[in-house]
């Protein structure tokens, strides 16, 4: 049946991630910030990746520091291969190993089918599906180098990869989004399948309607926010900090047997409230 999580272990608070060290990408902004910092509030150390917004990034690390943990920003676009494994490299490099990664780096170049080009189509796939493909592959190699620490988590690693409730809602005006996050459902399950003998668990975070920068022309008025809002049967906007809580349960031991899955955090959004009353 495998090893069952250590019963002596404090696994509440500021020690649900207690000397496990994180790295979570677009973590400068927005989700990814709120993830970095909820992490570091659990005890781990964090790596704050970033693509742009230097200023941005260190004042999230100082906010992790101020929590009694460490960490440093790192600039690195994912989709490019070097970048990635330079990112890791030095990760293990600093703090001597990875044992979760958080794939968050994410976005969005939207138009209409018609009206789409190329470089929209291609840019979104390469950070928002092969980005995270790269983070997954290099974090793995580390992962199974090392092997189970028993005293640090009953797994090998974490994978988390953040997706969207629009792996399974189609998206009109957002034919690259939707099939980047379509892709990264199978590929976290596919990954899944492949590492769980290894202890290594790789899940998904499918958040829905969430207050961040990214979509705020959805909710920073009051119109706009009662629009949305008639997606959303549990009556509100989702927090980023919504997410982050997600996140770190799904990364620590309390969720050890939960592998391949996918946690919507959506307000019940995926439960199609257009047809509440019957369509």
């Amino acid at each position: 049946m495998g090893t069952s999580v250590d019963d002596t272990r404090n696994l509440s608070g500021p020690s649900l991630l207690k000397g496990q060290k994180a790295l979570v990408t677009g973590a400068n902004s927005g989700i990814g910030k709120a993830t970095a910092i909820g992490l570091g509030r659990m005890g781990a150390d964090v790596v704050v990746n970033y693509v742009s917004d230097a200023d941005a990034a260190e004042k999230v690390v100082r906010e992790i520091e101020a929590l009694g943990v460490r960490a440093y920003a790192h600039e690195a676009d994912v989709s490019q291969e070097d970048q990635v494994v330079r990112m890791v490299s030095r990760m293990v490099e600093e703090l001597g190993t990875v044992d979760i990664l958080v794939a968050n780096a994410g976005l969005q170049r939207d138009a209409r089918l018609t009206d789409m080009t190329l470089a929209q189509w291609q840019k979104v796939l390469d950070v928002n599906l092969t980005g995270q493909f790269l983070c997954a592959r290099e974090a793995a190699k580390e992962f199974l180098r090392r092997g189970v620490v028993p005293e640090v988590s009953s797994s090998a690693g974490k994978i988390i990869c953040m997706s969207s409730v629009h792996q399974i809602i189609p998206w009109a005006g957002h034919v690259n989004y939707a099939a980047s996050k379509g892709g990264v459902l199978m590929m976290m399950e596919t990954m899944a399948q492949e590492l769980a003998p290894h202890r290594i668990r790789v899940n998904g975070v499918a958040p829905g309607a969430i207050r961040t920068p990214i979509n705020r022309s959805a909710w920073d008025t009051a119109d706009a926010e009662e629009s949305l809002l008639k997606l959303i049967p549990y009556g509100r906007v989702g927090e980023p900090e919504d997410i982050a809580r997600a996140v770190g349960v799904l990364a620590s031991d309390l969720l050890d047997y939960v592998v391949g899955a996918t946690l919507y955090v959506d307000g019940g959004m995926t439960l199609f409230p257009g047809f509440a009353t019957g369509g």
